[in-house]
């Protein structure tokens, strides 16, 4: 099998605002063809990362490679990246046809060219036959990806999204991200994403960057960063926190430390049910229930201290379950969805 090269290598990256370190010594490897999605909240070093990739920040120290090639110092549009942002900026007077030829007309590219590359970068994207309407005409998912086609036309190594389905409905954010991530399989360039939601990054990457205060806090797959977190700061970013700590994991667990449990994992019992081998169980008391279509989500108050969150899928005809609130009952999940996490 042959190693896949690397598209974008990032070593020592340091950019300073004044007192502020955004972005803190970061080394990173974005493989060739990848989709890797760039995780955290706002003020964590995401975006700046990705500005500097694409030349609009300078950094302070380390190095940018694209394809081999050090570019720390070359001005953007020397770089063969393209950039797709929230705002997606398309000309109004202009047809969707004309907006996609636009970046080709700019480096002069004969006119039959760049009319079949704009033909082709509309099919790419879903938008064959709309090249004659307006932008006023479209969707906000169809001028979205009129915005996805216009960077897609310069046959970019690298294709950079600031955040681009921020400003999209959640129904019509969840539908972009199936077919954005469909495109960068069909296309095949190396996407780097920026987000602050977690279900968005899980749903679309091949692999996850988590950022905290400048530094990466976790690499990995979805599953990875999901179902093995390294920090409670993952844990609790990723999905729902769910931990058990100090006294509480003593007292349940047996050990020390800080274990995080998914709330999926837990089952909710009746404190007169058995819990099989190789399951751990605590005592609580449900202090709320939530329904949430799809499942119910139960708080529950542990005897031992603290509190777990348990999900439960409402596979069945729903039932309202708000008269569990105020009940003892007993919760118990395998040992092996427990993981150690550290502070």
């Amino acid at each position: 099998m042959v190693e896949p090269s690397v598209a974008i290598r990032l070593r020592g990256l340091t950019r300073r605002f004044g007192d502020v370190v955004a972005v803190n010594g970061v080394d990173l490897d974005v493989m060739d063809g990848e989709f890797l999605t760039l995780l955290g909240p706002s003020g964590s070093g995401k975006t700046t990362v990705l500005r500097m990739i694409a030349g609009f920040e300078r950094p302070d120290a380390g190095t940018i490679e694209l394809a081999g090639a050090d570019v720390t110092q070359v001005p953007p549009f020397a770089r063969d990246v393209n950039t797709v942002f929230q705002d997606y900026a398309l000309f109004p007077h202009m047809t969707v046809q004309k907006n996609v030829e636009y970046g080709l007309k700019v480096k002069k590219v004969p006119s039959s060219d760049r009319k079949l590359r704009a033909q082709e970068a509309l099919e790419a994207v879903r938008l064959d036959g709309y090249g004659d309407r307006a932008p006023s005409q479209l969707s906000g998912g169809q001028r979205q990806r009129v915005a996805l086609a216009r960077a897609l036309v310069n046959r970019p190594k690298v294709l950079l999204l600031d955040e681009p389905l921020g400003a999209l409905d959640l129904k019509l954010r969840e539908q972009m991200q199936v077919e954005l991530k469909e495109i960068q399989r069909q296309v095949g360039i190396t996407f780097v994403f920026v987000t602050h939601d977690q279900d968005e990054a899980l749903t679309m990457s091949d692999r996850i960057a988590v950022f905290n205060k400048g530094d990466i806090a976790q690499l990995g797959t979805p599953s990875e960063v999901y179902e093995h977190p390294s920090s409670s700061f993952v844990a609790g970013f990723v999905g729902t926190s769910n931990l058990l700590e100090s006294e509480a994991a003593q007292a349940v667990l047996g050990r020390p430390g800080t274990w995080s449990v998914r709330p999926e994992k837990i089952r909710v019992l009746s404190v007169e049910e058995t819990v099989g081998e190789g399951q751990h169980s605590v005592r609580g008391t449900v202090r709320e229930v939530v329904y949430v279509g799809m499942s119910t989500r139960f708080v529950i108050d542990l005897a031992v201290g603290g509190s777990l969150v348990a999900v439960r899928q409402n596979s069945d005809m729903s039932t309202d379950l708000a008269h569990l609130r105020g009940e003892a009952v007993q919760l118990a999940w395998d040992s092996r969805h427990e993981y150690q996490v550290t502070d």
